[in-house]
């Protein structure tokens, strides 16, 4: 039996692991310890689960003491991104074994301390990038595993993060940078972890351009300059365009948050606010990219996200010798202001025809991706798979330091080497 500890009760923590632990996997499974620092976090959990009322809370600061009264085995890491390290190390001086949600860590100084950690600890780290088990996003590995388009030379990745989702970051805690790394590290470590892993090679040198154009005080659809207004109390709703995309002049509504359950009033959490302006003054991060990375192999990436498209998806083109492979998704149909086509994924010869693969859709969130990844975690690796689809905490930290590197290079306009940003700093231990 695996003891468990989980540490930050997100929304996130109990829709993603929690739940399917206690009703899937509880044969071997079980949850021992819960930690975080509110409370109320606790009390909302046992609300959704009662039958945890025996298990212990903890506070940040008594997390040894969890896991020796607890004889934890595992961590479950799903607090606020810039508290995940603390947790990681900590795990790993006690020799657990770590599942982090993404991103890992927030900066490439913290990632290689766990990876330093890790190799000093008889534990170890996964992190949960649930994109990979997309069926889409395996059918792609597969393609390229088995050298249909032989030596992979560029990816162009385009990914488009539609008005109700974007401007979500931009309300909560995620506008600082020092709490989630910025979204070229919190959103887009998903989108670098899956190129790198479908390439299967090591990125190397990154340049990029990157600026806030939608949010912040200079956003053009501001209604006006006025500083801490909230969408639950805000006087000029009606003049805002990203709240009228989405409620009418007879709704008083709050836009949801997907950090909260449904049904979770504003309120539910002690010092949490997911309704912030998105056009405060302090927002400080980007929320539009486009950078360029290349391999150790030589392959090429030009990637780019916008964080206020009116509609979500990607568009992806991956270029070998041999041939090319092609897909586009549409997230979200329902908030799609137009009828969308069943994606596919094209594969393309060099010479010769087409051919169009239709892939067996699961059910799940992240497209199907959620229930094949907590089989994965909870039961083991799928031993049918012909390559490795889990992640480890160098997945994990490669993908972060893209994603640091994307945002130092649109600041400074050089180019970032991200082994650099990975490397042992002078004086730093």
């Amino acid at each position: 039996m695996r003891n468990i500890v989980v540490c930050g009760l997100s929304n996130r923590a109990l829709s993603m692991f929690m739940k399917p632990i206690l009703e899937r996997f509880n044969q071997d499974n079980q949850i021992v310890g819960m930690l975080d620092s509110d409370r109320k976090r606790y009390e909302v959990c046992l609300e959704s689960f009662p039958e945890l009322s025996d298990v212990k809370f903890y506070k940040p600061s008594e997390f040894e003491q969890m896991v020796k009264e607890t004889n934890a085995t595992t961590v479950i890491v799903t607090s606020r991104d810039d508290t995940h390290v603390d947790y990681i190390l900590r795990g790993l001086a006690l020799d657990l074994s770590i599942i982090s949600e993404k991103p890992m860590v927030t900066t490439a100084e913290d990632a290689r301390r766990v990876l330093e950690a890790e190799q000093l600890s008889a534990g170890q780290v996964t992190v949960a990038f649930n994109y990979r088990y997309s069926p889409y996003h395996l059918k792609i590995k597969e393609l390229i595993q088995s050298g249909r388009i032989g030596r992979v030379t560029s990816v162009d990745l385009n990914w488009y993060v539609d008005t109700y989702h974007g401007s979500s970051y931009f309300k909560r805690w995620n506008r600082n940078r020092a709490y989630s790394g910025g979204l070229s590290i919190h959103k887009s470590t998903h989108h670098f972890d899956l190129v790198n892993w479908w390439i299967g090679k090591q990125p190397k040198d990154v340049f990029a351009f990157g600026d806030l154009h939608y949010y912040g005080k200079d956003g053009e659809l501001n209604p006006s300059m006025r500083e801490g207004r909230r969408c639950g109390t805000c006087g000029e709703r009606q003049d805002c365009s990203y709240y009228r995309r989405w409620f009418g002049r007879s709704q008083s509504n709050e836009p949801k948050d997907d950090h909260l359950l449904a049904g979770q009033d504003l309120g539910a959490y002690t010092n949490y606010s997911p309704d912030a302006c998105i056009f405060d003054g302090e927002i400080e991060i980007e929320d539009t990219y486009a950078a360029t990375v290349r391999y150790d192999s030589g392959a090429l990436l030009s990637y780019s996200i916008n964080f206020s498209a009116p509609y979500e998806g990607y568009r992806l083109a991956i270029n070998g010798t041999k041939g090319r492979i092609e897909t586009q998704e549409y997230h979200s149909p329902s908030r799609t202001p137009f009828s969308v086509p069943e994606q596919t994924v094209d594969l393309i010869p060099l010479f010769g025809a087409k051919e169009i693969i239709h892939v067996v859709k699961a059910e799940g969130g992240h497209g199907g991706g959620d229930p094949l990844i907590q089989e994965d975690l909870f039961l083991g690796p799928d031993q049918n798979r012909s390559f490795d689809v889990l992640a480890g905490a160098e997945a994990g930290a490669y993908s972060i330091a893209v994603g640091e590197a994307v945002w130092k290079s649109a600041k400074t306009g050089k180019c970032i080497q991200v082994n650099d940003l990975l490397a042992k700093k002078e004086g730093i231990h």
